[in-house]
């Protein structure tokens, strides 16, 4: 490949990186200061713990999401080999993973079940 895209697919792929992270942060600090602000007002502490779980859960699921993007870039366009390859469906499969049961927790069902979610929040 030339070294342009080289270089292109690189600076995208840590650009989508530092995306995610970003993500991440900013859902951290979003649900932080709002459940701050909720207990403040003497708001029920087990609700204020849910909503803070859903809104971190949430951001942590869509950060994920970008940073398996940036390692798909990185490692197709700049490095591919046998063993970035490996490594990529290593990571991938892990946050696929960590995405997956993040799901399960936050909507108590299955992915591949229709309807509302089972328990407290039903």
């Amino acid at each position: 490949m030339p070294d342009t895209i080289t270089a292109i697919a690189a600076w995208c792929a840590a650009l989508i990186e530092a995306f995610g992270v970003a993500i991440i942060t900013l859902a951290a600090l979003y649900s932080l200061c709002h459940a701050i602000m909720r207990l403040i007002r003497r708001e029920d502490k087990e609700s204020v713990f849910q909503e803070v779980r859903q809104r971190l859960g949430r951001g942590i699921l869509l950060g994920l999401e970008f940073l398996i993007a940036a390692d798909i870039i990185y490692t197709v366009a700049v490095e591919l080999t046998f063993e970035t390859v490996g490594a990529l469906a290593l990571v991938v499969l892990i946050r696929t993973f960590l995405s997956f049961t993040m799901e399960v927790e936050l909507n108590r069902k299955w992915p591949w079940q229709n309807g509302k979610p089972t328990g407290d929040d039903a």
